[in-house]
């Protein structure tokens, strides 16, 4: 059996951000990342409506990028302090996740962080508080998902956290809050969801409910993400609501290897950070490599070249044409083609390759990726998208 789980209610549309005030409720604790809301003027705008709607609102400010542990524990405090039933997650994937995060601890106080690291095992929520999520970047999907990543600053691991629990009520998908964002976020957030969709296409748990979500999402993007990144706002729109239907896909097929990757490397390196969408753009080529030489992947990934109409009469014609295709993308959305172009140290990256293989041959991701593989084979892999070389194995 399996399950097919969205949010109750999907908000879409220039203004929807209004939708606020009909949310029912006493009291609302509204958590947010940095202040590109503030200055936007759209954080303002988020309160008044939850006030106008008959609510006493809190703000949790200052949710990090990859948000960490002690954030979590932090926001889930003060939550517990202001006793909210509704939590009103708005930003990026990082408040998203955060709040999330915060929602479980907020009504179990008593649980641990490693509790919540084994997929699907957390508690019954909704016993305090109901959850709504506000998108203001193009790419994690997390306002109707049933994941959210936070990292372990001290060992320097994303954990991916996973339980149809997390799901949000209702999601607030509004164009007007993409308008702002900078190309270079519009690059890294437009190819995260791009791997979204194809990784849920090929997922071993894909099915009738989620490829036709995967499939409009990934043609959505190779249409409009390059006017989106030339800020062209009707394309701008139509890649919010794109990067929303891969996540609809990929909650429920879930994803593959590329995304193992990214989430152990992004802050694996002392030469900086790896944006978890500039990782996923990465690796994306050499991961369709490796696993097409599995004869299902090879089939559905061929399936999405035929469906986007790219060039190839035969099945490695059209794998080779979709491959060529994420290549042209990462040329013209300035995104560096390896790790070492990157700017990866190479002594680092050898010295850690074998522990970051280990770590993410075991992460979430892993056991729904179409072909198996080892951390012999993964660090292989990784040394693939290091130095640009054939994958050929």
């Amino acid at each position: 059996m399996s399950r097919f789980c969205l949010p109750r209610d999907i908000y879409h549309g220039k203004g929807c951000l209004e939708e606020l005030k009909n949310l029912k409720g006493k009291k609302a604790i509204l958590v947010v990342g940095g202040g590109s809301m503030k200055r936007q003027g759209f954080l303002d705008k988020a309160v008044n409506y939850l006030k106008e709607g008959g609510m006493e609102v809190q703000l949790f400010e200052g949710v990090e990028p990859d948000p960490s542990v002690e954030t979590v524990m932090k926001g889930a405090e003060a939550m517990r302090a202001f006793e909210p039933d509704w939590i009103v997650a708005m930003g990026g994937g990082s408040p998203i996740d955060a709040a999330k995060a915060m929602w479980a601890f907020y009504e179990y106080p008593e649980i641990s962080f490693e509790d919540l690291i084994t997929p699907f095992s957390f508690p019954e929520l909704r016993q305090k508080a109901k959850f709504a999520a506000i998108p203001t970047t193009s790419g994690t999907a997390t306002e109707v998902t049933a994941f959210s990543v936070i990292t372990n600053y001290q060992t320097g691991v994303k954990y991916p956290l996973a339980d149809f629990n997390i799901t949000p009520d209702v999601a607030i998908v509004d164009p007007d809050l993409v308008a702002g964002l900078p190309v270079k976020q519009v690059a890294y957030t437009g190819m995260d969801a791009l791997t979204h969709a194809i990784e849920a296409y090929v997922s071993t748990l894909n099915g009738p409910f989620t490829d036709p979500l995967a499939l409009q999402a990934i043609e959505m993007v190779l249409d409009y993400l390059p006017g989106s990144y030339k800020c062209d706002m009707v394309a701008r729109e139509q890649m919010h609501y794109a990067q929303c239907l891969a996540g609809m896909a990929f909650s429920n097929a879930l994803l593959g290897i590329v995304h193992s990757m990214a989430h152990k490397t992004g802050a694996a390196f002392s030469t900086g950070h790896i944006p978890h969408g500039c990782a996923n753009a990465i690796y994306l080529p050499y991961v369709i490599k490796y696993n097409a030489k599995d004869a299902v992947a090879a089939k559905r990934y061929a399936e999405i070249a035929r469906r986007m109409g790219l060039a190839g009469t035969s099945e490695q014609a059209l794998i080779n044409s979709l491959v060529e295709k994420i290549d042209e993308f990462n040329v013209r959305l300035n995104i560096p083609k390896t790790l070492k172009d990157f700017g990866i140290n190479e002594d680092e990256f050898k010295e850690k390759v074998d522990k970051i293989a280990e770590l993410a041959v075991g992460d979430a991701c892993t056991g729904s990726n179409p072909r198996a593989i080892d951390p012999a084979a993964m660090a292989k892999l990784l040394t693939c998208t290091y130095y640009g070389t054939e994958v050929d194995f």
